[in-house]
């Protein structure tokens, strides 16, 4: 198990449920992804920089990709959805978009590129 496992088996099923298919999303985008640690949150890493961190807080799932010009990157996407310079927040009774969470790797990806 990594550290993204760990933090998944710690959290209720329905909340390791939601989380999890972030993280699986984003797998899907970065299959090299690694896991570990960013800014003490248990993250995806790619070329040992932080790529995904997903955290349940109390009233949403809070998605952060290390990166404000990711957020920026996938902006139009953001319609109705609460967010600031390097976070988004999820409602968590809401399903989760996929396409915004690709979206979201990739441009965070093209980043650590230098793209």
């Amino acid at each position: 198990m990594g550290t993204v496992d760990d933090y998944l088996a710690g959290l209720e099923p329905a909340d390791a449920d939601l989380v999890g298919r972030i993280y699986a999303v984003a797998r899907t985008v970065a299959p090299q992804a690694e896991q570990g640690t960013s800014y003490g949150m248990p993250a995806l890493l790619f070329r040992g920089k932080g790529l995904l961190a997903v955290m349940r807080a109390r009233k949403h799932i809070g998605v952060y990709p290390f990166s404000a010009a990711a957020v920026e990157a996938v902006a139009d996407r953001l319609t109705g959805i609460d967010h600031a310079k390097g976070t988004i927040r999820l409602p968590p009774d809401q399903p989760i978009d996929e396409e915004l969470v690709r979206a979201l790797v990739t441009a965070r990806l093209a980043q650590i590129d230098g793209r």
